[in-house]
């Protein structure tokens, strides 16, 4: 029996974790242990997401999470360390770039456990976002590297990182959409329970740290949100919540804010708008999945593929009249047919190779 311990402990590790989990449940010969760290914690941040998405409940929870990354991450490890001791499986395997990807990465590779990462190769190329170290770290930690697209496998080679380690799969993010799009539509009630019409709406997120820990970065997120006029949803991530009190900003009146939502409601949020607005790696990419044009409230993007063929328009938060002519001139447009992220069996792919190796 082939024994994982699968490390998550964001939103978007649950989203992803939860197509793969599905296909190695269904291969024999092998075994997987959910450890969720608790990096999101509370119950609209991480309990609806298991409940949704049918995962199993992780066998380890160890509530570790508000602090500092250094505080997190060192506490994550120290945790982690325990139950690999204890367990001694096959692999570890990590996702994406947090705080949690680094810890479970780290405390394996140091116990001599084979590191698999799934989002292998992503790269922004800004050192100063924590999310580019823990991405860049986890890679060279790992012995398994599944790169979502041929540019995340040039970045790698670029960092002699090739050869049987590195195994383009797709993206797991797609066999998501497909497989949960159907269902967000004959579940969720999003739309009628906010009053929305399909279509005239923008939905932001505003989550990373680089934006709201820098109070003039997110002054002008707002200021351009004003600025474009037009009605604006935006379930309010935690920290974005604590750094509007503590700066005292508060949102335009165009801005309607709500709790945060689960997966099957965001996507309907993703479906109906007429544009979407974010500072997330993974709200870019369903943005593109549902057809919907985007706006990416940064400098820079790992998914450069997508403002390439038209799909997203950067706009950094330096000035907030770059974001409001942004999501104006993208509002309505239609980009490239491309299909750079696979043929939506990515978690099929990884669980093979996974029960081989």
């Amino acid at each position: 029996m082939r024994r994982i311990i699968t490390v998550i402990g964001a939103r978007p590790q649950f989203i992803k974790a939860s197509v793969v989990s599905r296909a190695l449940r269904s291969r024999e010969g092998v075994s997987e242990v959910l450890l969720h760290t608790g990096q999101h914690f509370d119950a609209n941040m991480s309990d609806v997401f298991f409940e949704e998405l049918e995962i199993p409940r992780p066998a380890y929870h160890l509530g570790i999470g508000g602090g500092t990354h250094g505080q997190n991450t060192g506490r994550m490890l120290e945790a982690i360390e325990k139950v690999l001791l204890d367990q001694r499986p096959d692999w570890v395997l990590v996702y994406g770039d947090t705080d949690s990807t680094l810890a479970g990465a780290v405390a394996a590779a140091k116990l001599h456990i084979p590191v698999a990462h799934v989002e292998a190769g992503l790269r922004s190329f800004n050192r100063s976002m924590p999310e580019e170290i823990n991405r860049v770290l986890t890679d060279h930690a790992a012995s398994l590297l599944f790169a979502p697209t041929d540019v995340a496998v040039s970045h790698l080679a670029n960092e002699g990182l090739s050869g049987g380690s590195v195994c383009c799969v797709g993206d797991v993010m797609n066999d998501a959409a497909l497989f949960y799009g159907a269902k967000a539509e004959a579940t969720s009630t999003i739309l009628s329970s906010l009053g929305l019409t399909p279509k005239s709406y923008v939905l932001a997120t505003i989550h990373r740290a680089e934006s709201t820990d820098n109070p003039s970065r997110l002054r002008n997120i707002l200021e351009g949100f004003a600025q474009f006029a037009g009605d604006i949803v935006l379930p309010l991530h935690p920290r974005t919540r604590t750094r509007l009190a503590a700066t005292g900003l508060t949102l335009p009146a165009n801005v309607r804010s709500v709790e945060p939502v689960g997966y099957l409601d965001m996507v309907m949020l993703e479906k109906n708008a007429c544009l979407i607005a974010t500072d997330s790696g993974g709200v870019q990419k369903e943005a593109f999945f549902h057809g919907i044009p985007c706006v990416t409230l940064r400098a820079e993007t790992e998914w450069t593929e997508l403002v390439e063929a038209g799909w997203n328009r950067l706009a950094a938060p330096s000035d907030s009249g770059n974001i409001a002519r942004a999501m104006l001139a993208a509002r309505g447009t239609v980009g490239a047919p491309i299909t750079p992220y696979g043929d939506g069996d990515a978690a099929g792919k990884i669980a093979a190779l996974l029960a081989k190796g």
